[in-house]
């Protein structure tokens, strides 16, 4: 008989523990937590579980242990969300997201991620991590569910741009970008800057939104 996970773990941390492999080289943990199908979209990476266990083990026999930091999480649904900071084989310290999807036997079956090099403090002395780890609010997950989509949509997506200042408390607005200072005023300063050069920001799809709590 296969050994699973342990019973009445939640997603949460049935997730921790997955990406805590990477630093205890626990291959037979992973299988377990890891549905026979598991998806993998880390461009990185082959799909499947099997990749996801040779990973765990190829990390093991690197000769400089692996670290991992996870900072905060939460749980949607079928889905869990994590921000940590790894770094691999001592190639150095990046700040990751990380999606978890769990399937109806409570095994994870798709992830997705995004990371970015550990970067110094941004113009305000904000870093990729710092902040509120824990969440409140929990009667409230559907309206700032609503509250971000309408955003995405109305100020990210360019339709409705006008109402961006209805988003904000006045300037009080904190920023974890490495490039942009605090505040509404930071966040225009930053694209009137991007603006000059001639960059562009095209935003046209939310693929979905996360929300629990605040």
């Amino acid at each position: 008989k296969e050994d699973r996970e342990e019973p009445n773990m939640t997603n949460i941390q049935k997730a921790r523990e997955l990406i805590h492999t990477f630093a205890t080289g626990d291959a037979e943990k992973a299988k377990s937590l890891l549905a026979e199908g598991y998806i993998q979209h880390d461009l990185a990476y082959g799909t499947g579980r099997d990749a996801f266990v040779a990973a765990v083990r190829a990390l093991a026999a690197a000769p400089v242990k692996t670290t991992v930091h996870n900072i905060r999480a939460f749980a949607d649904g079928d889905k869990v969300f994590l921000h940590s900071v790894y770094n691999f084989a001592g190639a150095g310290e990046q700040v990751a997201f990380d999606i978890f999807r769990f399937d109806e036997a409570g095994l994870i079956a798709e992830h997705w991620d995004n990371l970015a090099a550990k970067a110094a403090p941004n113009p305000s002395g904000r870093t990729q991590t710092d902040g509120a780890t824990e969440g409140k609010d929990l009667d409230k997950t559907e309206e700032n569910r609503r509250l971000v989509q309408n955003f995405l949509y109305d100020v990210m997506q360019g339709n409705r741009p006008e109402r961006t200042g209805d988003y904000f408390d006045g300037d009080a607005y904190l920023q974890h970008n490495t490039a942009i200072a605090d505040g509404l005023s930071g966040l225009g300063a930053a694209l009137a800057a991007m603006a000059e050069q001639g960059i562009q920001m095209i935003y046209t799809t939310t693929h979905q939104v996360l929300a629990q709590g605040d």
